[in-house]
């Protein structure tokens, strides 16, 4: 993977939502019992309910008609007898044009990394998927959210592996892109608000590429920025816990879901983080390179020997002399050499991204290194004939002359950077400059992402 799409909430901070404090915008009007009013559900969200532990449901407000909130409206609302309607949402979603003032002093709250609400009311009840009319701002809830103390750590890893990070939350943008700032996400300063991105996939695929942050996402542009990513050739990962979450998470390349999600969204994620921990990636992505690098050089050292002992034996049967083998002969080459150095060889921390052309490249190495241990081998053999030695010492000098050269296999396997080649290290770094802009580098542990 090279991009890793995720949500602010339960990624960056720790998914707790408490309440902060109450803006009042209308002193006339009752915010206080219409917010304990609003958030008296038998079913609430994180977001209700840390509203609910600061304003309990008062006395004589009898609900009529409500409207649950949706991650694609922004809003939810609930009409009550006597006391009109009321809907809690996203400020710039619920308050119409003609209160810029509210709309400016709700976006320098959400730029502290806050999560501002607006409380509104109004008279007509509220009917299907649209806002009520005639609205008018009565307060304004801040609510705070706390960063995960490994949040940072994470992001960093991320960056000097040269993975892109893609934030894309429902909440508002200059929010997320405060929160992500504070975890140190690169060009988390430059937030998109979601509303404003255009339909046609390749235009959606170039925005996603010069930004980082991305607020107000709806379900369904988090599945079209999957695709556009795609598209443009990117493997993505998409982290989610929410029922919002499956489409993204079915079609991404590697689907991941938090624990603690909606069962919907394990059911379909090829990956499950037990413990709802972001932080846990940077393990999973390291194990899952020391597997696929340490094949690719246990290949190289198996194939080698294939090699080798295939054009020995082609090269005894055209000469018509006795092998330079006993099977003793080759258990000690392969013990030596081969079978318990691979063991460890396979073990070995190694970071190296993977790279498409495993065949090839095993070929490359396996073939000129085999057919150079066969000739030298068989060079030896034929030069301890030639001096009429005895039929042991040949075999001994062919058996030191092939474990030699095998056990240098070995170390040239062995001292291969576990980061990846240069050329692979600067392919990274061109790529994720697209993506990241500047990527650290310098440190010698630093590989390119993916």
């Amino acid at each position: 993977m090279d991009v890793v799409c995720f949500d602010k909430t339960g990624t960056l901070t720790d998914g707790s939502v408490v309440f902060d404090r109450l803006i009042p915008l209308d002193s006339q009007a009752p915010a206080e019992a219409a917010l304990g009013a609003v958030a008296d559900e038998p079913d609430p969200n994180p977001t209700l309910a840390a509203i609910a532990e600061a304003f309990p449901p008062p006395p004589g407000w009898h609900r009529q008609r409500s409207v649950p909130f949706s991650p694609a409206r922004k809003w939810s609302a609930a009409s009550f007898t006597g006391h009109g309607t009321w809907v809690l949402g996203a400020p710039e979603i619920v308050l119409p044009d003609g209160y810029p003032e509210q709309l400016a002093q709700a976006t320098q709250l959400a730029a502290t990394g806050r999560r501002v609400l607006v409380l509104a009311r109004g008279a007509a009840a509220p009917a299907g998927e649209s806002l009520p009319p005639g609205l008018r701002p009565a307060a304004l809830v801040v609510l705070a959210e706390r960063l995960r103390a490994d949040a940072a750590g994470t992001i960093a890893y991320f960056a000097a592996q040269g993975v892109a990070l893609k934030v894309i939350s429902g909440d508002s943008p200059q929010t997320v892109s405060a929160v992500a700032a504070q975890a140190g996400l690169p060009q988390s300063g430059d937030p998109v608000d979601a509303r404003l991105l255009p339909e046609d996939p390749g235009q959606l695929g170039q925005v996603l590429e010069e930004h980082t942050v991305f607020g107000r996402v709806t379900p369904h542009q988090k599945q079209a920025m999957v695709t556009a990513l795609q598209a443009r050739g990117h493997t993505v990962a998409m982290t989610g816990d929410g029922v919002n979450d499956v489409l993204a998470l079915e079609l991404a390349d590697l689907g991941i879901a938090m624990g603690s999600g909606a069962p919907a969204t394990k059911a379909v994620a090829e990956l499950v983080l037990l413990d709802g921990r972001f932080a846990t990636l940077p393990a999973v992505v390291a194990e899952g390179r020391r597997v696929t690098a340490n094949i690719e050089r246990v290949a190289n050292l198996f194939i080698t020997k294939t090699v080798w002992a295939t054009l020995l034996a082609v090269a005894v049967g055209a000469t018509l002399v006795p092998y330079p083998f006993l099977p003793r002969h080759l258990t000690i080459i392969d013990s030596l050499a081969i079978g318990i150095p691979s063991f460890f060889l396979a073990l070995a921390p190694n970071t190296r991204r993977y790279r498409p052309g495993f065949t090839g490249r095993v070929l490359r190495f396996a073939i000129p290194a085999g057919a150079i241990i066969a000739a030298a081998t068989f060079a030896a053999y034929l030069q301890a004939r030639m001096a009429d030695l005895p039929l042991a010492q040949q075999r001994t000098a062919a058996t030191l002359v092939t474990l030699i050269l095998s056990l240098t296999v070995l170390t040239l396997l062995a001292m291969q950077p576990a980061h990846g080649h240069l050329a692979d290290r600067r392919a990274g770094r061109r790529r994720a400059g697209g993506l990241l802009g500047a990527v650290p580098t310098g440190d010698g542990r630093r590989t390119e992402g993916g």
